[in-house]
């Protein structure tokens, strides 16, 4: 086995000293800032899967740094959050002290995976000098109309002991701890990201990202068409509205139906008779989440308002309105107009109630809604940004509520308002964060008149942290402004973002909204962060996703330890396309490591031919298919070209040294450090990977060559693509160092050899 612990030892120490992965962030001529989902500390340290994120985005970042980019690949960690804050509490540590534990095992980790990251940029989102800015974005939020507290009806996860946006809600249960959801009435902040709606929606058009992200985003903002309309409730002048996409169906209208949080229904509390009955609905239908909502509407339920009725403005008929939880408040205006004869859901009900179902005629849709008094609209599913949170491990929200004043934002001279170093952290049952038992932190003067005031006890939503993280690496020790505005022009937005489809609405949606208000502050001169998004796969052991919930976590410290760091990567890339993810198997370890070692006994050996600066034809076709592979993500049928090219390499009796350099320089994003122990060998310029990517040639793709199929037994186990007319005795050479070829044969005896030129090989066993 080559010396990998030497030679990796030896060249991160190398790296480090002459910064190799640092770019001048002011005068690179080729910005290129290569972008990963940066961790959260909230176990013991990384796994495999975030390994196999972080190399597949390296790999990526290394091979347009050899195109000649300057890149930019920094790291942090995402460490404030319920998920570092619950980890904490398993570990009976306080979160301060556990964020420098995490933080010291988590670096240590990064640092031995052999990624080209920027290092003097790294940050931490618990740090002040990070969370100060992300009080002053919350403030300029405040100042542009962006952020509100209001009464709401919100998700509350009792095991957690905070409230869920929408989005953290998973099938009626809380996305973090499985844990059923209910329902309370708080007192929250929010973001009013509904404001963008539109923009949002129009702005997946101009991005280059995977088409099943972009379905997401678009189904989750939810456009529609229709028309609200307003329905008279009979000797009261209040009035019912409702959203429709369906105007034209009004003459078939025949009861309406509010969802149970519907302020109508509690405005007209003294008119309804069966208030009782109204009331115990309603507290029941609040238990649920609106996703078991959605889940039982084929159960329909609900209750008459009696004592209401409510006139069709077309028909000038009075018909009856009743609450069910079919109905989302969240839809349009938490009301419909139910059309039994041209709806599936009305019809339902209708059914179990036994309510009339009249099949009327249509009219023209624009003509009615004028006619009836009301308007064309365009409605979203999108609801703002719940952004508070109750808590402790976050940033405070920094606002004030003055009796005098109301509520006001802290001077921003007076940033970052400091998370004490409560002793009782621990989450409350209350619906209040634990920082409201703390009067000393909440204890303070109005800045506007200087009174009495309390301060703010929530803090901000961890997504807040991660979405703007990406601006401040290009300047970490800004103490006048969150972005450098002048790197910001020159780096962004973000070349290429990878990531997992598991952030396709929450972490990408809101750093799209934070984009839009940036862009508005001048900060920046973009409204999308991220030019290009690509997701990668995820890696499955024993059948399942690998998850620290399924217990299926794989800690990679042992197996860089035993094989090294390029066998680690390039087996990660190896177990399948890097979009699709793979099935992790500790016995496949062994394929890589024979290659790398193949490859160290290879060039440790080798004898040249007469160097005349040319590349061979065979290997202008490698270059092509892996230089297509690597743009396309496509790690592992790279690497499976890298194989060709070396069992081609070993064939010959001598080798051009412009083959052995092209082969190298094609290794190294995969195998940083081997690559470089090599390059060296050769007698080439510090470093490899700031040297220039091998060019094919098309004149020379044309080639005599054949595709040669290899078999055991008569089955199938690969092709090679070699010279017409390939000696009998080089092709099973060839076909013998086949890894597939190797595992098949085992420890069998290869009794007979089927040889057909340039068609096939089949060993055949005892």
């Amino acid at each position: 086995m080559y010396p990998f612990a030497q030679i990796e030892s030896k060249w991160a120490k190398r790296w480090r000293e002459t910064s190799v992965y640092e770019p001048d962030l002011d005068k690179a001529r080729e910005p290129f800032y290569n972008l990963m989902m940066f961790p959260y500390p909230s176990a013991e340290g990384l796994h495999v899967g975030n390994i196999y994120a972080f190399t597949g985005s390296d790999i990526y970042g290394r091979f347009q740094r050899m195109h000649g980019k300057d890149v930019f690949e920094p790291i942090g960690l995402d460490g404030f959050g319920i998920h570092s804050e619950n980890y904490a509490l398993k570990q009976k540590t306080h979160p301060a002290k556990q964020s420098k534990i995490s933080e010291e095992r988590f670096y240590k980790q990064l640092d031995k995976i052999g990624n080209g990251f920027a290092w003097n940029e790294r940050l931490e989102t618990y740090d002040p000098d990070y969370y100060k800015w992300t009080q002053w974005i919350f403030i300029q939020m405040w100042k542009r109309g962006l952020a509100y507290k209001k009464k709401s009806n919100v998700n509350w996860c009792p095991a957690c002991k905070t409230v869920l946006a929408d989005e953290q809600v998973e099938g009626g249960e809380c996305e973090r701890c499985k844990t059923l959801v209910t329902k309370r009435e708080l007192e929250q902040w929010f973001f009013k990201i509904t404001k963008y709606a539109e923009r949002l929606l129009k702005n997946l058009d101009k991005i280059d990202w995977p088409n099943h992200i972009k379905i997401a985003q678009r189904n989750w903002i939810g456009r529609s068409e229709g028309a609200l309309l307003p329905f008279s409730v009979a000797d009261s002048k209040e009035k019912i509205k409702i959203f429709t996409t369906r105007p034209d169906t009004i003459l078939g209208a025949t009861y309406l139906v509010l969802a149970p949080e519907h302020e109508f229904i509690y405005r007209m509390k003294d008119r309804i008779t069966n208030w009782k009955t109204v009331e115990n609905y309603i507290r029941k239908s609040q238990s649920k989440t609106e996703n078991e909502r959605i889940a039982e509407s084929k159960a329909k339920t609900g209750v008459e308002l009696k004592g209401i009725k409510a006139v069709n403005p077309a028909t000038r008929k009075e018909i009856p309105v009743w609450v069910s939880d079919y109905v989302l408040v969240s839809y349009g205006t938490g009301a419909i107009m139910a059309v039994p004869a041209y709806d599936e859901r009305d019809e339902e009900f209708a059914q179990s109630f036994k309510l009339p179902r009249p099949k009327a005629k249509l009219v023209n849709g624009e003509a009615i809604t004028k006619k009836v008094g009301g308007r064309r609209q365009i409605n979203y599913h999108l609801r703002d940004w719940l952004i508070s949170r109750q808590r402790y491990w976050g940033p405070p929200i920094p606002m004030l509520y003055c009796g005098k004043c109301g509520w006001q934002p802290v001077p921003e001279k007076n940033l970052p308002v400091l998370l004490p170093q409560l002793k009782e952290f621990r989450p409350k049952k209350t619906g209040q964060s634990p920082l409201a038992s703390s009067p000393s932190f909440y204890q303070a003067r109005c800045p506007k008149c200087k009174g009495p005031a309390t301060r703010e006890t929530d803090v901000s939503d961890t997504f807040l942290d991660s979405a703007w993280y990406f601006y401040r690496y290009l300047d970490v020790n800004n103490q006048t402004s969150p972005i450098n505005k002048s790197r910001a022009k020159k780096w962004l937005p973000v070349d290429t973002y990878i990531g997992g489809s598991e952030h396709a609405v929450l972490h990408l949606l809101y750093s799209r909204f934070l984009a839009i208000v940036l862009k508005e502050l001048k900060l920046i001169d973009f409204d999308e962060p991220f030019t290009v998004f690509k997701n990668h796969g995820l890696l499955i052991k024993d059948g399942a996703k690998m998850s620290k919930s399924k217990g299926n976590v794989v800690v990679p410290d042992e197996y860089i330890d035993a094989f090294g760091t390029d066998t680690f990567r390039m087996y990660l890339m190896f177990l399948g396309p890097f979009q699709d993810g793979g099935d992790w198997r500790d016995s496949g370890m062994a394929g890589t490591t024979r290659f790398l070692n193949r490859v160290w006994d290879f060039f440790s050996d080798i004898e040249l031919s007469a160097d005349d600066g040319v590349i061979s034809d065979w290997m202008h076709a490698s270059i092509k298919k892996i230089t297509d592979d690597i743009s396309g993500l496509k790690y592992n049928t790279a690497i499976s070209e890298l194989m060709v090219s070396l069992r081609r390499l070993e064939s010959e009796s001598s080798v051009h040294k412009k083959d052995l350099e092209a082969f190298l320089l094609m290794l190294a994003p995969f195998a940083p450090f081997i690559t470089e122990e090599l390059w060296e060998k050769l007698g080439n310029e510090y470093s490899i990977h700031k040297a220039a990517w091998p060019q094919y040639d098309t004149d020379h793709l044309i080639v005599d060559e054949v595709s040669l199929i290899i078999q055991v037994n008569g089955k199938l186990r690969g092709s090679l693509r070699v010279k017409r007319d390939l000696k009998q005795e080089n092709a099973e050479k060839l076909g013998l160092g086949m890894e597939r070829v190797k595992s098949a044969l085992g420890d069998r005896r290869v009794k007979k050899i089927i040889f057909i030129p340039n068609r096939l090989v089949n060993f055949v066993t005892d």
